[in-house]
């Protein structure tokens, strides 16, 4: 099988702007950003000759073609939207929840050393169930933009290839009291998929991206 043609991405306008050799580190760049303008090239040379002539008017594509919609005309009053953010992998690992409408923070955990994002957002999810169960709130939604974390959770296990030891014995127990108990209790909250690239970003994210 021949091997592909390395191309290398341009980004005007991003989350971030420069030349990058990956369509997935491009994607990264210009996902849920409004007006995105990107292009492929055949070469480094060409790469940087755009980029640094900001040459995009007649060729650079364009992520405008689907305007963000208003999830506020979606999502239900009385949500809480839950992220985490993750400084290295592992590293220092914080989680929250805030009200999506207002920005109130709900609860807000970490730093904690040695953990993951994906851990984060598990556990932001099971700390949001449990703080709607004590409140007696058996029918508010709550909205993470991670797959993995719903997967966690329909499971009931993290399924997380994390080592832990001596650093990171806090997260060890945070997940092992997360599990206990959604083995414990059940619930009947809708937990819902943040759709990002329609809505743009969760109103939880740390915007560190």
């Amino acid at each position: 099988m021949a091997k592909s043609k390395q191309k290398y991405y341009v980004v005007w306008e991003g989350h971030n702007t420069g030349i990058f050799s990956s369509w997935t580190d491009c994607q990264v760049q210009i996902k849920a950003y409004p007006n995105a303008k990107y292009k492929s090239f055949e070469s480094l040379e060409e790469a940087e000759e755009a980029f640094h002539g900001q040459s995009y008017s007649s060729h650079a594509k364009s992520s405008s073609k689907n305007k963000l919609k208003d999830w506020k005309t979606i999502v239900p009053q009385g949500s809480i939207a839950v992220d985490a953010a993750c400084s290295g992998n592992p590293g220092d690992m914080e989680y929250r929840g805030v009200d999506p409408f207002t920005g109130m923070v709900i609860f807000h955990i970490g730093p904690k050393k040695n953990g993951t994002n994906n851990i984060g957002e598990f556990l932001a999810i099971v700390h949001a169930l449990a703080l709607l169960k004590k409140a007696g709130n058996s029918t508010a939604a709550i909205y993470t933009d991670s797959k993995t974390a719903l997967s966690w959770i329909r499971r009931k296990t993290a399924n997380t290839k994390l080592e832990f030891n001596a650093s990171n014995l806090e997260i060890r127990d945070l997940l092992v009291r997360a599990q206990h108990w959604l083995h414990s209790n059940s619930y009947s909250n809708p937990i819902c998929k943040w759709d990002t690239e329609e809505w743009g970003e969760i109103p939880a994210d740390f915007g560190r991206k």
